[in-house]
């Protein structure tokens, strides 16, 4: 049995700190959504899988040799002879603003199937599966093979998480919306940031309409003014901790491993909150979308503004 298992894209991921047109040297990593919050929880001392497709290539390598390294159940992952693996560049052409260009089109990423989904389900008997709204933006096989996974999670009693993560380079507000709200009676936990949250729910008061719809907690992430947690019974807000930001990207995968991180040790909404908070502040302090998420020691050292130690 595992924990968590997490289903999405893994890409290469180059870095370069000046105009990349320039030139020079360039950081090789790996970035996604999924595997950022798989590789989170795993640091917090979670049993996590996470299943993807990479090419049959020496940047698939990298994603699965990281991973590995990082604690994370890559004996699923399936790599692919007719496809490449896909990579994201970051470069700055001015020192506070970050450039983000993709290069996935037709990836092995895009050929994850409902198949290998179901399967991991069942090898791995999860007690919470992570979801974003990337991964069924990448082809119509991933868009039916993250909806199967979610119908059938929900169906066998395990737990669905899913963080909206719109990307409008991948598809239109109305297309997800329409794949996404097919998902949503499968749904028991959502984040989605404040603009996010009409694509779930086009209406005047989407939380309330959610709520109804059976979802049992909605995190809406508001970046430096910090997150609001709902649920059937109360309203909780957690400011953002005050830290010096030096990359905010995976600041919001960051986020979601430390509230599940404390999901699964069965805390309560309130100590979610400052377990994101306080993860989300590690990994803004540092360059990467992952390389700067805590351990569980590590998390000790981080207060969350009233003088004590984070659970």
């Amino acid at each position: 049995m595992t924990g968590v298992l997490t289903i999405g894209e893994a890409m290469v991921s180059l870095r370069t700190h000046t105009p990349m047109a320039l030139g020079g040297t360039a950081q090789l990593s790996m970035a996604g959504s999924e595997s950022n919050v798989a590789i989170g929880l795993a640091r917090l001392g979670h049993d996590v899988a996470w299943l993807g497709v990479v090419g049959k290539d020496q940047p698939g390598d990298l994603i699965r040799r990281t991973l590995r390294a990082e604690g994370v159940d890559t004996r699923l992952v399936r790599s692919a002879d007719e496809a490449f693996t896909g990579f994201i560049a970051f470069d700055q052409p001015a020192h506070d603003i970050t450039r983000v260009s993709y290069h996935r089109k037709g990836s092995a990423g895009s050929l994850l199937t409902a198949k290998e989904c179901l399967a991991a389900l069942e090898a791995t008997a999860p007690s919470l599966l992570h979801l974003t709204g990337i991964t069924p933006a990448l082809s119509p096989a991933a868009r039916e093979a993250i909806l199967s996974a979610g119908r059938t999670a929900h169906a066998t009693g395990v737990r669905v998480s899913l963080d909206v993560n719109h990307r409008s380079r991948l598809w239109s507000r109305q297309d997800a919306a329409e794949a996404l709200r097919a998902l949503l009676p499968s749904i028991d936990i959502v984040f989605a940031s404040r603009d996010e949250l009409d694509i779930l729910a086009p209406t005047a008061h989407p939380v309330a309409d959610l709520l109804d719809l059976g979802v049992t907690e909605i995190v809406v992430t508001a970046g430096a003014d910090g997150a609001d947690c709902h649920t059937p019974d109360e309203v909780l807000h957690q400011a953002a901790l005050p830290v010096t930001v030096v990359d905010s990207i995976g600041a919001g995968d960051a986020f979601v491993s430390g509230y599940l991180s404390a999901l699964l040790d069965g805390l309560p909404h309130r100590d979610r909150l400052r377990r994101g908070a306080a993860t989300g502040a590690f990994c803004v302090g540092a360059h990467g979308d992952w390389e700067a998420l805590p351990t569980r020691r590590s998390l000790e050292l981080l207060s969350h503004g009233e003088g004590t130690a984070m659970r």
